[in-house]
């Protein structure tokens, strides 16, 4: 064989596996806005009161913060393909559990089973550096660390279409098919890696983390209904120091932890899944905000007055610019460093959200200032599982960026419930019902914005040491250049 055609050949298949992973982590994310469209109508769809319908949100968000840490260790153990696989086998079975039923309790539990299909990005990410060569893993992360933003952009319009024109069980086994297809991608295109770590599997970690988090995100989720200040979610938020405390207690004890807490704590890493909490509250204020302003009617005098659909249609650019900038974020990085192209995300997302005060009046200000955002974050979260997996052991790669995207997980929690209660609380009369006012768009406008300038601020504190984003710490090993070269897989 030609040096030629073995770089060819090379290129090819490194090709394949980022398109792969990189579908199939936007198929996952899909999962985030599947039921945005339906949530006015599941009360009656599932029998159900308007309370009881929004734990289909809740479940998935539970389920894939939990998950995502304790799937990623087993990654490390038993291989990052396998668990890949069985994370979308999970998506799958969810997806077919929704779509057969019409009642709430079946519909939640599968959509907690989709809720654990999260750890597809994390895992991709993490097995990324493992199989492809250097040159190609900068440019690489960046599209796969961009995939969740890019999947939630376009579901939103996509799976309006469906709900107004098709039975809303079509959207469940569409999702269904579209994981069985990644599944076969993945299986023939996506070569399989040795495991990168020894030992057991940390099972009271794992309960302990689950149950913490479980105790931490519930009330950051419910508090608006229940209260903030029920005893209800004041006695969660104590559990969860309580749980959490007595993990880490754990955890720095036992010889195979979960999660490697004397790592995590580097600045590096900690400053970096700092970063990542603000960014996520960042980006999802924009979420929660402006597909609210595009559908308010224009008798309020600020509202766009679009259909959910329409409104989607509006917001699905800012994925595909969180896409596009991907690769000019890995050649910042190249040249500057990661640490530089998350600052510069960061002032990005600030710059965005700035000119969201003079702009929200207009269609076309909207779009430029989501588009604008999402450009900020596809810089920022490009530059994260370099600075992750730069100053963490190879054989903690994929639990580390678990960990990470439990993080982003934290910060969206955080700005749903932050932003929720702005706009809920800051209200106008609209006829018979109250919708948010125009100084609470404004308000959480400037809270997504003061996100961005705490990220900003903590990214300056991440070590300025120069790290190429093409060459992570740990170089591919010979005998996966030689799988390159050959198509063999080592297991």
């Amino acid at each position: 064989m030609s040096k030629h055609h073995s770089t060819a050949s090379t290129t090819r298949s490194s090709s394949a596996v980022i398109g792969v992973l990189a579908a199939a982590g936007i198929t996952v994310s899909l999962m985030q806005t599947l039921v945005v469209p339906l949530l006015p109508d599941l009360p009656r769809l599932l029998h159900t009161n308007a309370a009881d319908a929004s734990w289909t949100i809740t479940a998935t968000l539970l389920a894939g913060a939990v998950a995502t840490p304790v799937i990623g260790r087993l990654g490390d153990l038993y291989g990052k393909r396998r668990l890949l696989l069985i994370s979308i086998a999970l998506l799958v079975l969810g997806s077919l559990v929704c779509a057969l039923t019409d009642s709430l309790a079946p519909m939640v539990a599968g959509r907690a089973l989709q809720g654990m299909g999260m750890s597809v990005v994390p895992l991709g990410i993490s097995l990324m550096r493992d199989v492809l060569p250097p040159e190609r893993l900068g440019g690489a992360l960046g599209l796969m660390s961009s995939s969740l933003g890019v999947g939630a952009a376009l579901g939103l319009p996509a799976s309006a279409l469906i709900a107004q024109h098709a039975d809303w069980h079509v959207l469940f086994w569409g999702a269904a098919g579209l994981a069985v297809v990644m599944a076969l991608l993945v299986l023939f295109l996506v070569p399989a890696t040795p495991a990168t770590a020894a030992g057991d599997f940390d099972l009271v970690g794992a309960l302990g983390v689950g149950a913490g988090l479980v105790c931490l995100l519930l009330p950051v989720s419910k508090g608006a209904d229940w209260g903030w200040g029920s005893p209800t979610t004041l006695g969660l938020f104590a559990a969860a120091i309580v749980v959490l405390l007595a993990w880490g207690w754990w955890e720095l004890r036992t010889p195979a932890p979960l999660i490697d807490l004397r790592a995590t704590a580097q600045r590096q890493v900690l400053m970096t899944n700092l970063a990542s909490v603000a960014v996520g509250f960042a980006m999802y204020a924009m979420s929660l905000i402006a597909p609210q302003l595009l559908a308010l009617p224009e008798e309020t005098g600020y509202g766009l007055g679009r259909s959910m659909m329409a409104a989607g249609l509006w917001m699905a650019p800012s994925g595909l610019v969180m896409m596009a900038v991907s690769p000019y974020a890995a050649r910042l990085s190249v040249a500057r460093g990661p640490k530089t192209s998350l600052l510069v995300g960061a002032l990005v997302i600030a710059a965005g959200y700035a000119l969201a005060l003079p702009l929200m009046g207009q269609l076309w200000g909207v779009l430029v200032v989501s588009s604008v955002v999402s450009a900020g974050i596809g810089l920022a979260y490009a530059a994260v599982p370099t600075l992750i997996m730069d100053a963490v052991p190879v054989d903690e790669t994929a639990a580390a960026n678990g960990l990470n995207s439990l993080m982003r997980s934290i910060g969206t929690s955080a700005s749903s419930a932050v932003v929720g209660v702005v706009l809920s609380h800051m209200t106008i009369p609209a006829g018979a019902v109250t919708v948010p006012s125009q100084a609470g768009f404004r308000m959480g406008f400037a809270l997504g914005g003061a996100g961005a300038v705490v990220a900003a601020l903590v990214t300056l504190c991440i070590p300025g040491r120069r790290v190429a984003a093409t060459q992570p710490s740990t170089e591919p090993e010979p005998a996966q250049l030689v799988r390159w070269q050959t198509g063999r897989e080592l297991s």
